[in-house]
This record gives structure tokens, sequence and C-alpha cells, in this order.
């Protein structure tokens, strides 16, 4: 490959990743700070944790044990983070401990985060968050919210990001043990500098600092100074702003924190990058010597790519290709390590959540089956107490009927009291039909699944079983015709023809009150209905019309097409309904019941029943009414076609 292929193909391939590759390199110098800086103590405490770990006995403190060993190796060998953590995850979910799941949950974070797959990493970070705050854990709920926001803040949802770390500063405003704030402040003024005012920066700068004083994190402090340096920058303090970097990088490097030493370099490179490019170029090399040196991937390829874009403005072909070469060999060597890792880490993102949702759906089937159960037992417990109340009436009503028969006015009463009985008998059997038959048909359903265990599907079969009995003891009592919630038998059905033999029927009865019964239709139409039970809704209000109506009063029944509806209208001149009552007109077994014109007995049902039919093809019921003029019903169904 010639020096000019090999910087076209770098200058594409920096082309679609140099954005993301730096937000992504913001985010791992914050949890560089956050967790630990790549040195001789950090390496010290891996070597101790993992002679340690053999010897952990007590559970809770091995699953710690196991995420911190997984935190203080992820800038080395992310795999081996994913490995530590996935174990703390599942051990900390056999055991049930929360902290253990939580920090795990932080962990997957931030292996996803460095992944590149930052959704995932959102919903790992979201799901530390929930778990932390659910454990009153406030410092490590901060510390997961302001993960949020700089995920957020790599993705570009600044709007979000803002507002999560605007709750880490909230949420943190309590804390007794505060360190963590002073990276959140941090964090939000260097990712989001201008939503502080200029006046007021250093204040926030100083707040920062003086937290991490308190906590002796040299980490943070040096961080500060650097932030410190920019602002001086910013403000046209550069001498001040140049020296203070300078010597936040000289302590850095004595304090042996070269991660952290390496951004403050490369942030001298960059304020001399216009005015000294020969001095820039320095600490670039500097920069880039130190990260070989360390072996930092990231900075590697960051500082390699600012050499490469600084040669190619200068048309400095060769050092160009220099560095483009050893970017594409970077880029190489990473890729084949992601090929060579034995992790699939969407995989297990996937059937981690699969695993969640068998999880759910294992608890909600098992809160079914004792749902279920105390339903059944309830409805057993209640038949029983009612077949046996039942019996007891019948032979408290035989006994006074024997020693009251002269009484004609005690034999009624007790012929009311039997009747009302009877009804309120068929009412809670109607009521407890509809609870049973779900659950004979969920148990029936529940029952073929080969995921259940033997024990829960011979529960199921009970249930099943106990459920089907319960049905037929419920039909032997129920001798009604509470039928809405029966199947629909849907066929094409002729409205006209429909309303005239409704209307026939229903002649010899308003003959009785001398009424007349007219019906008017302007086309004909077509409705896909059950026609038993349209011709009941019809039948219903017809009769409600004639028992309402006084002797000799004209009824109407009209029917008219309305786009794709159609509208029947029943009108009647009888007593009409009181306003404060028509809101109540539908319910069963209404108070709004009132006698006929002639005394004829209400039941309550009829519109309850003629509402539930209509609606249940689709339509709508209502009605329009003047006390002492009369009403008007209206029914609207659709039709089958134009």
């Amino acid at each position: 490959m010639t020096t000019l292929q090999l910087i076209c193909t770098f200058k594409l391939l920096t082309s679609l990743t140099g954005v993301c590759f730096m937000k992504k390199l913001a985010a791992l110098f914050s949890f560089i700070l956050l967790c630990c800086a790549v040195c001789n103590g950090q390496i010290e405490s891996i070597r101790k944790l993992k002679k340690q770990l053999p010897f952990i006995k007590d559970s809770l403190h091995y699953v710690d044990a196991l995420n911190r060993l997984g935190m203080l190796l992820y800038e080395n060998s992310i795999d081996s983070t994913f490995f530590y953590t996935e174990r703390a995850r599942s051990i900390a979910g056999r055991l049930q401990y929360a902290k253990g799941s939580a920090g795990a949950a932080n962990n997957l974070g931030v292996v996803y985060d460095l992944k590149g797959n930052l959704q995932l990493a959102l919903r790992y970070y979201n799901e530390a968050y929930i778990r932390y705050t659910a454990i009153h854990d406030t410092a490590d709920a901060v510390e997961a919210t302001m993960n949020i926001a700089m995920a957020y803040q790599e993705i570009g949802k600044d709007p979000k990001a803002k507002s999560s770390f605007k709750r880490a500063v909230s949420d943190g405003a309590t804390l007794k043990r505060d360190s963590i704030m002073a990276l959140v402040w941090y964090n939000y003024m260097m990712l989001y500098p201008a939503d502080f005012a200029k006046d007021s920066i250093l204040a926030y700068i100083g707040k920062a600092k003086q937290i991490a004083e308190k906590y002796k994190d040299k980490r943070v402090l040096l961080a500060i100074e650097q932030l410190t340096a920019d602002n001086y920058i910013k403000n046209g303090q550069r001498d001040k702003g140049i020296a203070l970097l300078q010597q936040a990088v000289f302590d850095a490097i004595k304090n042996n924190l070269y991660y952290l030493s390496l951004d403050m370099i490369i942030d001298l490179g960059d304020q001399f990058a216009t005015t000294d490019p020969a001095k820039a170029v320095s600490y670039y090399k500097q920069a880039l010597t130190i990260a070989n040196e360390k072996k930092y991937r990231v900075y590697m390829e960051s500082v390699s790519k600012k050499l490469f874009d600084f040669y190619t403005i200068k048309k400095d072909t060769a050092n160009a290709f220099f560095y483009s070469k050893a970017l594409l060999n970077l880029h190489d060597e990473q890729e084949k390590t992601d090929n060579n890792s034995s992790i699939d880490y969407i995989e297990y993102a996937l059937k981690d959540q699969q695993l969640e949702s068998a999880q759910l759906q294992s608890a909600y089937q098992l809160k079914f089956l004792f749902v279920s159960g105390f339903l059944l037992l309830l409805t057993i417990v209640a038949m029983a107490v009612l077949w046996r109340n039942v019996k007891q009436l019948r032979k408290t009503s035989g006994a006074l009927r024997m020693q009251f028969e002269q009484t004609e006015s005690t034999m009624e009463a007790l012929e009311i009291m039997n009747k009302d009985y009877a009804r309120l008998i068929k009412i809670v059997a109607h009521d407890l039909r509809n609870p049973i038959s779900a659950i004979y048909t969920i148990s029936g359903m529940l029952q073929p699944d080969e995921k259940l265990p033997a024990d829960m599907k011979e529960l199921m079969k009970l249930v099943q079983v106990s459920s089907k009995n319960s049905l037929d003891l419920i039909n032997d009592l129920l001798e009604t015709d509470f039928d809405q919630q029966q199947t629909l038998k849907i066929e094409e059905l002729d409205l006209g023809e429909l309303l005239g033999q409704c209307v026939n029927l229903l002649s010899f009865r308003a003959k009785d009150k001398n009424q007349q019964l007219t019906l008017t239709s302007d086309v004909p139409v077509k409705i896909m209905g059950d026609r038993e039970k349209i011709w009941r809704v019809i039948n219903n209000l017809v009769v409600n019309a004639i028992k309402f109506s006084p002797e000799g009063s004209p009824i109407r029944i009209e029917s008219r097409k309305q786009a794709d509806k159609v509208l029947i209208t029943v009108t009647d001149t009888g007593l009409g309904i009181a306003a404060e009552l028509q809101s109540k007109i539908f319910d069963p077994f209404t108070s709004a019941m009132r006698h006929g014109t002639q005394g004829e007995q209400p039941f309550g049902l009829g519109l309850y029943i003629s509402k539930q039919i209509i609606e249940s093809h689709g339509g709508k019921i209502w009605l329009e009414s003047e006390p002492g003029k009369g009403t008007t019903f209206f029914v609207e169904l659709p039709v089958t076609g134009s």
C-alpha cells in the first residue's frame, strides 16, 4: 500500500469514528478519576485481591471483592472485568444481596460504555441506580446518576445529561460522606461549562476542590487544577493557566499518576497548537511516549490521531504516513483482540433480559395461582353459605305457610321475601360465573405448559376440576337470562325486516292500551349482528315505551342511515325521565326504576342488558327525555356496507 493510499484509508476511518472516540476518551478519563489511577498501587491492589479471593468465607464479602476486582481490571482487560462482574452478579442474585447486585449492574454499565454500546450501558446504569435507591445507598446512587449523565452526553442527549447531573447534585447535597461530589462537580463543569455563570465557576471549582482536599484525593485535586487552569486561559489569564497546567503535569508524574497526566499534557499541546506548533508537537510526543510505555491504548490512538492531523495539515507526508500506519496498526490489533475474545457481550445482555423476563413470568404465575386458589376457596365458601341459607329459608317458609295458612297477607309477604331472595341468589350466581369461568379457562390454558413443574401442573388440574364443579353448581342455581357475556352469533341482518317483525309482534300488546306503533325507515340497511340479541334490545325499548306511555298515545320507531352507521330511535309521549335519574337508567337494578302507567312491574335489568348488547356490537345507546313530555331512546350500530 502506498503512503497516499494509507493516509486516505485512515482519513476515512477517523471520519467515521473520530467524534465518538473523543467522547469515549472523556468518559474513560472520568472513570479513571472515579475508581483509581493506573499505577503501582492499583496493580498491587489487584494482586492482593486475587490472592485473598480463595480465602474469603463470607459470601457477601466475596461478592464485594469480585465487584472491586472487576472495577480495578477494566482498563487493563475489559473481558476480565466482565468475567468477575458476571460472577458477582450471579452469586448476588442467588443470595438476594441487593448491594452486590447493584455494584455488578454498575460494572456492567462501565463494560458496555467502554465497548461503545451506550443503550445497554444506560440500561445497567439505570438498574444500578434503582437498586442503590431501594437500599437507600445515596452515595452510590449519586455515582450511578453521574454515570447516566455522562452516557447521555456521549450519545448527544444533552438535555437528559444535564437533568441527570442536576439530580446528582441535588441528591448529593444531603450526603454526610460526600467524596463523590467532587467528581460530580468536576464532570459537570468539564462537560457543560456554559451552564455555569462566568463569575461563579471559580466558586464551584473551589467547592469541588474543598471536598477533594477533605478526603485527600490527589487524583481529583490534580484534575481540578487542570479545570482551573483552563478557566484561567479562557478568561484571558493564559500565562497563569499554562503555568498551573505545567505544575499539575509535574505533580501527576511525580506521584506516578501517568494516566491522569496524559490528559493534561494533551491539553498543553492543544493550547500551543495555534501559537507554537513545535511546542505543541513536543507535548503530543511526550504524551505518546508515556502512553506507549504504559500501553494506554486509548491515549495511544488519541495522540497518534492528533499528530496525524497536525502533519496532514502541514503536508508532511512522511510523518503523516508514519502516524497513520501506527493508528491502523492499533485499530487492527484492537479488532483482532475483539475477535479473539470468547465473550459475546450482546448475547449476554439478551440472555440477561430473557432471564429477568422468565423470573417475572414465574413470579406472576405463582401470584396468579395463589389468587386463583383464594378466589376459588372464597367462592366455594360463599356458595355453601348461600345454599345452606336457601335450604334454611325454604324450611322456614314452609313452616310459616303451615302456621299461617289462614292469613293471606302473611302468605303474600313470605312469597315476596322468597322472590327477593331468589333474585339475590341469581345475582350472586351471575356475578360469580364470570370469574369462575376465567379461572377454569386460564387453568386449562396453563395446564399443558411444558415449562410448569409437575407439582404446579397437578395444582392447575385441581384448580380446573374444582372450578368446573363450581360452574356446574352455579348453572344449577342460575335460571335467568343474564346472557350478555355469551358469544354473539354474528350474521347479516336486514334491519328493516327485523324492526318490522318486532313492531308486528308488539302491536298486540300496544292495543291493550289503545296505543299506535308506527315504523319509519328511509332506506334498506344491512348490519352484522346477533339476531336474537338485537331483537331483544328493540323489544326492550318498545315494551318500555308501551309501559310508560298513557293510553291512546303514539309510539314512533324510526331508522335512518348516517354514513357508515344506522340510527334507530324509539320515541314515546309518556312520563319522561327526570334529569337526575337519566345517568342511572342503564345501571343494573337501578334506583331509577318506576312502575308503568298501569302499574307494570319494573325489574331494572332490561336497559342494562340492552346497553351491554349494543356495545358488544360496536354501537352506542343513549336517551333524551323531558319529564311529562316523553322520552326518545337512540341506538347507533355500524352497517355492513354502503
